[in-house]
């Protein structure tokens, strides 16, 4: 099992739909790597960094399991053009993706 973490900065001036993510974005995802490994989606949306009143460090985070590397890689070549070029309909940022083992 891995994590792959896709991760949006907080930028100033820069724009996130949260609502055609959530509705869109998200189902497309569901839609195409959701019979090639995809476990479970977690989305979470940055509220403040560290210090008191700070903002976020990124505004957006989509924590996503698979079964494995190799079927998230399978996923991506497959359908990753898709769904990584829905970003800009969402949001002008690049994200930052992370890919993790599950430790405990």
């Amino acid at each position: 099992m891995i994590l792959v973490t896709v991760m949006y900065p907080n930028q100033d001036g820069s724009k996130f739909d949260m609502d055609y993510y959530m509705n869109s974005h998200l189902a497309l995802v569901a839609e195409k790597w959701g019979g090639m490994g995809l476990n479970n989606a977690r989305i979470v949306k940055g509220v403040s960094g560290g210090e008191p009143g700070s903002p976020p460090p990124y505004q957006v985070m989509a924590v996503v399991e698979f079964e494995s590397a190799e079927a998230f890689q399978n996923a991506v070549a497959e359908h990753g053009a898709e769904i990584f070029g829905d970003i800009p309909n969402f949001t002008d940022v690049q994200p930052t993706v992370q890919i993790s083992d599950i430790v405990t």
